[in-house]
């Protein structure tokens, strides 16, 4: 399992009886996670002292129920390079809203280590190459952050206007507001096919796809459905010799195995190794891990 062990404003307190409970910086969170199908004692204090919530209904959705939070708040972390614009410190603003989200995947920040390090490492070797990357389904820009924070040059694409914006403003806390970052409001598949019609390309393809959700205009995206289609449509738009491709599944059925069988299918041409884990968190109360989804990597030779 790749573990996100390395945040000092975030950490997971405890999990029990469906819910974990989290620090985020200053601030107690309590919020649901399906994985947490166990029920131990609630023994720490912040059980009791949380600054909000969320309550899921029998009926769906849910709601929020705050103590002493404020409307918005932020929090950092530090990647492991020293990229050209922050020194590789990230600033995310968070801010609960509905269906129990703050705004941020921390268990992410595994992934943000591991392809920031790749891309500084590749402008160490040639300073003056355009490492391009195209981050897809790039919700408030964590992702795009890490990538732009070690170098890359990144096309954010997003079908919510209102996560785009979320993210121009992460940028702007994180002193990434002036790096090469597109940010687009579009749907993703429609875009990677205009995009293929252009003839553009991409050293590195970063998706984290919805299990189901809607473009701008209603369209449709359910993952099962949809993934494998467009693995084959971000594969045309790769260079000839790709950095790293990245995929995130936060689905039951698109387990690590079933995200290396796609990748290695599909980008079977180009030279490099392909692994996919669990992610997780770890909890400071029992020293265990919790799992939070799963990703496929593609690292190129």
């Amino acid at each position: 399992m790749w573990i996100a062990n390395n945040w000092k404003d975030y950490e997971v307190l405890d999990c029990s009886g469906g819910e974990k409970l989290e620090r985020w910086g200053q601030y107690n969170l309590v919020r649901p996670d399906p994985q947490v199908i166990w029920d131990t004692a609630h023994t720490h204090k912040g059980w009791k002292n949380k600054n909000g919530h969320y309550h899921r209904s029998s009926k769906g959705g849910g709601e929020w129920e705050f103590f002493d939070l404020p409307e918005e708040w932020s929090i950092q972390y530090q990647l492991p390079v020293n990229g050209p614009y922050n020194r590789g410190k990230l600033t995310f603003h968070l801010k609960p809203f509905a269906f129990k989200h703050t705004g941020l995947f921390p268990e992410q920040a595994t992934n943000w280590d591991w392809f920031s390090s790749i891309i500084y490492e590749a402008k160490q070797k040639n300073p003056n190459r355009e490492i391009k990357v195209l981050n897809l389904f790039a919700y408030t820009g964590g992702a795009t952050l890490a990538a732009a924070s070690a170098g890359a040059s990144v096309t954010h694409v997003d079908a919510s206007k209102g996560m785009v914006t979320w993210a121009k403003e992460n940028a702007i806390s994180s002193g990434l507001g002036e790096a090469p970052i597109r940010w687009l409001v579009d749907d993703c598949v429609k875009f990677v096919e205009r995009e293929i019609r252009r003839g553009n390309h991409y050293d590195a393809i970063i998706m984290d796809p919805p299990s189901y959700g809607r473009g701008p205009k209603g369209e449709i995206w359910k993952i099962e459905d949809s993934i494998y289609n467009l693995i084959q449509l971000c594969e045309q738009l790769l260079t000839k010799e790709p950095l790293f491709f990245l995929i995130n599944s936060y689905t039951t059925g698109l387990q690590p195995a079933v995200l290396t069988y796609m990748m290695q299918t599909v980008l079977k041409k180009y030279n490099g190794t392909f692994t996919a884990e669990e992610i997780g968190l770890p909890v400071s109360k029992s020293g265990l891990v919790l799992p939070e989804g799963a990703s496929g990597r593609f690292v190129g030779e």
